[in-house]
């Protein structure tokens, strides 16, 4: 049931984020679409209640679980980000908007970009890891709490990839080629 429900939570969230887009783009009823977009949350909402009941009806804790906390925390971390890149995609294919702004390539600039970038993985690992938490302690001694400890420790190495790639980009700053200096800026 929770493999089913987080397939169907993914393939929601591309259709209320298609819906909400064509509203405001093609219908240009903007106000309409921001409302369909605002429906996105519900469905973490309606999975983290399943995973709960699912839990306290006495599942063995497993893989699936895990899932569904990592696609909540993705949801929490990315998701806002995710929108607006899709929305900035949309608005200038159909509805004549700018293009999409590149983010830069060089420099201390790509270094805050990778920050940035880093900080929502690292909300959405520990908004994860929250929830795994929250999920064993509801399970309690009596469940075996392995594979969502274990979730746990992949969160803690996406922490530490993006870390080690920010700081990467600051500590060795990508440089513009030589050939490009001055060009085209």
């Amino acid at each position: 049931m929770i493999v089913t429900l987080i397939v169907l939570c993914e393939v929601g969230f591309w259709v209320l984020l298609a819906a909400g887009l064509a509203l405001r783009y093609v219908a240009r009823k903007p106000r309409l679409g921001a409302a369909v977009l605002l429906c996105e949350p519900l469905l973490e909402a309606v999975l983290l209640v399943a995973t709960a009941v699912d839990l306290k009806n006495g599942a063995e804790p497993s893989l699936k679980h895990g899932i569904a906390a990592v696609y909540i925390g993705y949801t929490v971390g990315l998701g806002h980000a995710t929108v607006k890149w899709v929305d900035a995609r949309v608005a200038h294919r159909f509805a004549g908007g700018p293009p999409p702004v590149k983010p830069p390539k060089y420099g201390m600039a790509r270094a805050v970009h990778e920050w940035r970038t880093a900080a929502r993985w690292i909300v959405a690992a520990l908004t994860a890891m929250a929830l795994l938490q929250a999920a064993v302690w509801y399970v309690g001694g009596d469940g075996d709490t392995g594979t969502l400890q274990m979730w746990q420790q992949k969160m803690l190495w996406v922490i530490g990839i993006n870390l080690v790639i920010a700081g990467g980009y600051t500590v060795f700053p990508k440089q513009e080629p030589k050939d490009r200096v001055g060009a085209g800026r």
